[in-house]
């Protein structure tokens, strides 16, 4: 009988399917700016019983491709998970050029871990200031790209005030699979209470794009590091040189999952989607059962909306349970947030 129970669990582990989960989109979800384009949306639950949504944004004038030049985080607040969300403050905005993360902040992704809250994200800096429409033909665009590093910020409440590190959480590494750069940050907390890190980062090669996009994987024992780095490399198809990224990464069940941007269906075969992996250990993924968590469209209640980009996937769990989906749109002329509500489905 226990050994029969043991199956069971892990049969139903393994069939997870995000896809049917996802429920109709009410409009309050939508989370934009007049003047600002918004992206990387991540939420994280107060101790008042609010919710907070740290989010990117730069301005609107600059274009979608601004994002590595201009773009700083910010925090929106509602009563409900999906909301509607009001935008409060920045509240990772530009700091002294001597710092890593002096001109720009962004992949945020938040969690509360104990008492205090942490907000991990990308940040970068570079010596041309754009002030019209950017353009990633320009070099000083690939300065911005190249110079992109990981760190953790700290804070006793979503409002308050956030203590940045001086130096990179995560720094690339000569020679090795983030040579060139390192960004996108995901975490969780694994069962023995250290945190896994998941991220990416781009290879040596030829410039200014450099080489092969992988994810590596570091470990640490508190939630504001130090990390240390693993030999694993993780969403990686045959000889694709750009096959994924925006991993958000979580446990359950006694498994690891993530959701990732899969960039051409390498893993979905659905084209530009999101897909769901699978890992017994946090450190060798596979796609899932049920690869296929959506392609890019948003189910609003008044009609299926294709969209041109559906992307920088991050969940809300309440207690332990996925309830809602934040991804970042672009549909070819904005760019916003949407909270995509979801049900869980044994």
């Amino acid at each position: 009988m226990i050994f029969l129970l043991s199956i069971s669990l892990q049969t139903f582990a393994q069939d997870f399917d995000v896809a049917k989960w996802i429920q109709p989109v009410p409009a309050t979800a939508k989370f934009g700016l007049p003047d600002y384009m918004v992206w990387c949306g991540t939420m994280v639950k107060g101790n008042d019983g609010k919710y907070y949504l740290f989010y990117s944004r730069w301005p609107r004038v600059k274009g979608h491709f601004a994002w590595v030049t201009d773009s700083e985080v910010a925090v929106a607040v509602s009563d409900n998970p999906t909301g509607p969300y009001k935008h409060v403050k920045v509240v990772l905005p530009k700091r002294d050029k001597k710092y890593w993360d002096a001109d720009v902040t962004h992949n945020p992704t938040v969690y509360k871990f104990g008492k205090k809250y942490y907000l991990y994200y990308m940040g970068t800096r570079g010596t041309k200031v754009f002030t019209s429409a950017v353009s990633t033909s320009d070099p000083g665009w690939w300065e911005y790209r190249n110079n992109q590093r990981i760190g953790v910020a700290v804070a006793n409440s979503p409002l308050g005030t956030w203590k940045r590190p001086e130096k990179p959480t995560i720094d690339t590494t000569l020679h090795s699979f983030d040579h060139q750069m390192c960004a996108n940050p995901a975490v969780t907390q694994r069962p023995d209470g250290k945190i896994l890190m998941v991220y990416k980062g781009v290879s040596e090669g030829k410039m200014p794009f450099g080489g092969v996009v992988y994810h590596g994987a570091a470990i640490a024992d508190k939630p504001e590091g130090p990390f240390k780095k693993l030999p694993n490399r993780i969403f990686v198809k045959d000889s694709v040189k750009f096959a994924a990224e925006d991993p958000f990464i979580w446990y359950q069940q006694g498994k690891y999952w993530a959701i990732v941007k899969d960039f051409k269906g390498s893993f979905t075969n659905a084209g530009l989607s999101l897909a769901l992996f699978e890992s017994k250990d946090g450190l060798d993924w596979k796609p899932s059962k049920n690869a296929l968590v959506t392609t890019a469209q948003i189910p609003w209640v008044t009609g299926i909306k294709q969209v041109t980009k559906l992307e920088r996937p991050q969940l809300w769990l309440d207690k332990g349970i996925p309830k809602v989906l934040f991804c970042a749109v672009y549909d070819g002329s904005d760019n916003y947030n949407v909270a995509i509500p979801l049900k869980f489905i044994k």
